[in-house]
């Protein structure tokens, strides 16, 4: 049985933009600096310039306050894909471009990358429904499901197995190039990257009528 999820809070309208400002870069900078657990929301009131109990008042939690912004963060990614997949009619070129918009944003928003993929735990953020992210999520499976509609993408598993290899390389990439100390572009070997997941994803020839025994759905 899926868990039930609690619905986060969200950035507050009545908090100035210029607080929301404040409080935004401060929470990138200290949740991306330390564990999760290790996080305080004193930390984040004193570099916002915000009082400890106003975030309360506005987020409710720690993991309010967090979800709250990196919400806000993916929604942008989102947006910004939504915009640059227009026109593209390739099934390869719109995935070439998600792939890359991935690695693009995260090597200039590495404080996002580094929680998401590195300091915040996984079951924490799961039980929020900010981890769905649905229209995000959307993009990718519509774009799969039609590659396997068409007979272009491996039709043996489900879209969601193929989101999760690509996702995952975006993954790997982002921590190992901040292991290595940001060294060079996260997007430098984005072309090579995407054709190796691309030959992985394609429908495999070998099942193809008369070049092999046929797999099973």
């Amino acid at each position: 049985m899926t868990p039930r999820r609690k619905k986060s809070s969200q950035p507050p309208e009545t908090l100035d933009p210029e607080s929301q400002k404040r409080l935004e870069a401060a929470v990138m900078e200290v949740f991306s600096s330390v564990d999760f657990h290790k996080a305080n929301i004193r930390t984040v009131a004193k570099k916002a310039g915000v009082s400890f109990s106003t975030i309360y008042k506005y987020y409710g939690s720690k993991e309010g306050l967090l979800f709250a912004f990196v919400d806000k963060k993916l929604a942008v990614l989102t947006e910004r894909m939504v915009d640059h997949l227009k026109g593209i009619e390739s099934l390869k070129e719109k995935l070439r471009k998600v792939f890359w918009l991935q690695l693009d944003y995260y090597e200039k928003n590495p404080d996002l990358g580094r929680i998401i993929f590195m300091t915040l735990p996984l079951t924490t953020w799961m039980s929020d429904t900010t981890f769905e992210q649905k229209k995000l999520i959307g993009l990718f499976v519509d774009a799969l499901r039609q590659g396997q509609r068409q007979g272009i993408l491996n039709p043996n598993v489900r879209p969601g197995v193929l989101l999760d290899f690509m996702h995952g390389l975006v993954q790997r990439s982002f921590f190992m190039w901040v292991y290595r100390g940001q060294r060079g572009s996260l997007t430098g070997q984005a072309n090579q990257m995407f054709e190796m997941c691309w030959r992985a994803m394609t429908k495999d020839v070998e099942s193809a009528p008369g070049r092999g025994e046929a797999r099973g759905a």
